[in-house]
């Protein structure tokens, strides 16, 4: 079988399965005696073991069943949680998280995980004598073959075999033994019955199915089947079966089924059939053949992104082809035409939001990687953090996502560095011993907000200014006039640090120019808030990089330009006598509040003969909590725009995000309103 094709799919669902390995770890560790959460890493990690063993990735397999035993040795009580064995299983989810990297990067998966072998080895041999004994005598009654392969029927059954020979079928009980170092053993039971299915029906399976599914078996198991297929090509396809050593096949009559020692009522149990036999989720999705029962939920496939831009790039030739038809069917004033090209605009609409929201991801998918993080950063140290997530399902363009993820790291490292104090100066100064991180995501308008908090010592002013001056980065002229503000800014200079010592993890400061460097190349900002002995909040700000995006069109002299609605507030005509002044800033009062007055024909310069009226129009349009009103000469009207970058040579425009083309062929710039608010 051709492993390649099912690769992408591999290294996805590896990393869901170990993701979700830390985040049930995390909870284990708060509450170590709930075996609910046990269970759930070890059927991660018993996936994960089938999933690799079927591609072919030995030492992923491998170290994944060794963390599987002391797994379900913590199941079984033969083991207590502790934080030492914790320490160790998460070493081997690091371990397997590092493999399935290298995959991804076009590896072979190899790493040394001897050290991670060695102690989860040495956690399960420290079971007590009478455990291993007790292990003993459970393995030796599972080997008896009348215990594993002996099967017995109800009445159902033995109606389904009676009909069944009625229409010509014949009865067999097969008795399959795997070989001894079979290692994953359900997927080689759900191949048998993959074959099974395709010669007749399976009425019985002994262990039942859920044993089966769950490795609960040694290596010998028994399956009834009624045919039409002969013993002999029954018998040989079976033998054709990775790792199946024997497959006995036994003809079965009505006379010797009726002389069995019928099953109790409680004790029967569902028919097997190939409804019955969940499909083992040790295999990669495309080689699983899923129960017709369940066929209806799975309703998720996985797409190249890839595929995606070119989908979208596609569209985007839509929107303004739509844009076009609509210019000229208002030209042409032709009914048909109007009702067809509505007709269109709605359905085009429909499938755009459809597109959009293909590529969006919530950012859960960068957050869920950090509980871990601080866990085990918080042990270095010697620190006691709370990291508080809120706001992890706002949604972002899958390329912001993939790029978002380092700067977090970097941002979050230096809170827990030296943002957040020791315990006992934290203590000393009245705090309690716990600090707190709160990492938080929020939409604004079409931008998407991150904010890391802390509530540790803050950045003093003095230092960053000091250190600044010793580096040469600015001059006491300069340093003298800035502002608190403009001072934290100095610290995103590149190799800039007010660590006193250097440590393992990097200092505040240290790679801050690489963090702001990667969030401007996104388009975003990141910016900083801090007061001495309370803490610091860094906040990044970054565009949902919505290819189209609906904007409100208003002219400025023959100019157009394009406000996205999701900053607008609402549009308004005001008095020139309504115009107020405050801090030689024109200001309105909207709605009992003070709004500032912009000039869009003053911001970009736009060249105006002197135009005397006694309204105004104006776009109310905010950032958050903070509002301004754009004045503009007339409003055009709700467009829906394809938005294109500036290019290059354009990089920093003030204002202006970048542009769209028109339906009349004309460019438009669009304005953005989060520059204008500070």
């Amino acid at each position: 079988m051709e492993m390649n094709q099912y690769l992408e799919v591999f290294i996805e669902e590896s990393k869901e399965h170990l993701q979700a390995c830390n985040e049930q770890l995390l909870k284990l560790e708060k509450k170590p005696g709930d075996i609910k959460i046990v269970n759930e890493i070890f059927r991660s990690a018993h996936t994960l073991k089938g999933m690799s063993a079927t591609m072919g990735y030995e030492d992923l397999a491998s170290l994944t069943h060794q963390m599987e035993n002391v797994l379900d040795a913590i199941r079984n009580k033969k083991i207590k949680v502790n934080a030492g064995i914790l320490d160790v299983i998460f070493l081997a989810v690091d371990d397997l998280e590092a493999m399935v990297h290298s995959i991804a990067e076009g590896g072979d998966g190899k790493r040394d995980v001897s050290k991670a072998v060695a102690k989860l080895k040495l956690i399960e041999m420290g079971q007590s004598h009478a455990q291993a004994e007790a292990k003993a005598e459970t393995a030796v009654a599972l080997a008896e073959p009348s215990a594993a392969v002996k099967s017995t029927y109800d009445e159902f059954e033995l109606t389904v075999i009676q009909q069944s020979r009625e229409q010509g079928f014949e009865t067999y009980e097969i008795s399959i033994a795997l070989r001894e170092d079979c290692l994953l053993k359900a997927a080689r039971v759900y191949m048998v019955f993959e074959v099974l299915e395709k010669m007749g029906e399976v009425i019985k399976a002994t262990p039942p199915v859920e044993e089966l599914e769950e490795e609960q078996f040694d290596q010998d198991f028994s399956i009834t089947i009624v045919s039409q297929e002969s013993r002999e090509d029954i018998q040989q396809k079976l033998l054709k079966v990775s790792e199946v050593e024997k497959a006995n096949v036994m003809p079965l009559s009505l006379d010797d089924l009726r002389h069995q020692e019928p099953e109790k009522e409680e004790e029967a149990r569902p028919r097997s059939s190939s409804a019955d036999f969940k499909v083992d989720e040790s295999l990669p999705r495309e080689e699983k053949k899923a129960p017709a029962a369940k066929q209806a939920s799975n309703k998720t496939i996985r797409v190249n992104i890839e595929r995606l831009d070119i989908l979208m790039n596609l569209f985007e030739e839509l929107v303004i082809d739509r844009g076009r038809l609509e210019q000229i069917s208002r030209e042409v004033n032709n009914q048909e035409l109007h009702e067809t090209v509505e007709h269109m605009s709605r359905i085009s609409g429909d499938l755009q939001n459809i597109i959009l929201n293909m590529r969006m991801v919530p950012i859960e998918t960068v957050f869920n990687r950090f509980p871990r993080m601080v866990r085990q950063l918080a042990r270095d140290l010697n620190k006691k953090i709370n990291l508080e997530i809120v706001g992890a399902e706002t949604e972002l363009d899958r390329t912001v996502i993939d790029e978002i993820g380092d700067p977090l790291v970097h941002l979050i490292r230096n809170a827990l560095d030296h943002g957040v104090e020791t315990p006992e100066i934290r203590k000393a100064n009245g705090k309690s011993e716990e600090g707190s991180v709160i990492l938080k995501a929020y939409h604004s308008g079409n931008h998407v907000f991150i904010e890391i908090e802390d509530d540790g010592s803050g950045i003093s002013k003095e230092k960053v200014i000091s250190k600044a001056l010793k580096n040469g980065i600015i001059t006491e002229q300069a340093a003298a006039a800035l502002t608190d503000k403009q001072a934290y800014e100095l610290i995103f200079a590149s190799g800039f640090s007010t660590a006193e010592k250097i440590s393992d993890v990097s200092g505040r400061g240290v790679g801050l120019d690489v963090v702001k460097n990667t969030i401007e190349s996104l388009g975003g900002s990141v910016s900083i808030d801090s007061k001495v002995g309370q803490g610091s909040i860094f906040s990044i700000q970054l565009p949902l990089t919505l290819s189209i995006i609906s904007v409100m069109l208003v002219e400025i002299e023959e100019e157009k330009f394009a406000i996205p609605l999701s900053s607008i507030i609402e549009t308004a005509i005001i008095k020139k006598g309504d115009i107020l002044s405050a801090h030689n800033q024109k200001v309105i009062d909207f709605r009992g509040k003070v709004v500032p007055l912009l000039s869009l024909k003053d911001i970009f310069n736009v060249p105006s003969e002197n135009q005397d009226g006694e309204f105004l129009s104006v776009v109310i349009v905010r950032k958050g909590e903070k509002m301004a009103g754009l004045i503009v000469d007339s409003f055009i009207g709700q467009q829906e725009i394809v938005l294109k970058s500036l290019g290059n040579y354009l990089t920093n425009v003030f204002a202006i995000s970048g542009a769209t083309i028109l339906g009349d062929g004309q460019v438009a710039l669009i304005v953005d309103c989060n520059a204008l608010i500070k």
